[in-house]
């Protein structure tokens, strides 16, 4: 399937490299990494207690269950 992904530049390059050097194209390094992170058994993770605090809540516009409306926000900053 033919997907377009955000990637940090940094990691890319990392991944660029890695495919050069295992003679594999990028998308066998982005499967394998995905694989290996989603296919390993999970780790128990240690709870986290959230702070509450009170406050106005959301602006006006910002749909927090849209992430590109959000991020669309956040670049006009």
């Amino acid at each position: 399937m033919r997907t377009t992904l955000n990637i940090d530049d940094r990691i890319l390059a990392i991944a660029k490299y890695r495919a050069i050097e295992q003679k594999v194209t990028l998308t066998c390094v982005v499967e394998n990494a995905l694989r290996d992170t989603f296919l390993k058994p999970e780790e128990k993770s240690a709870k986290i207690h959230l702070l509450t605090v009170k406050g106005p809540g959301v602006k006006p516009g910002i749909d927090l269950d849209h992430t590109s409306s959000v991020l669309d926000i956040m670049d006009e900053l």
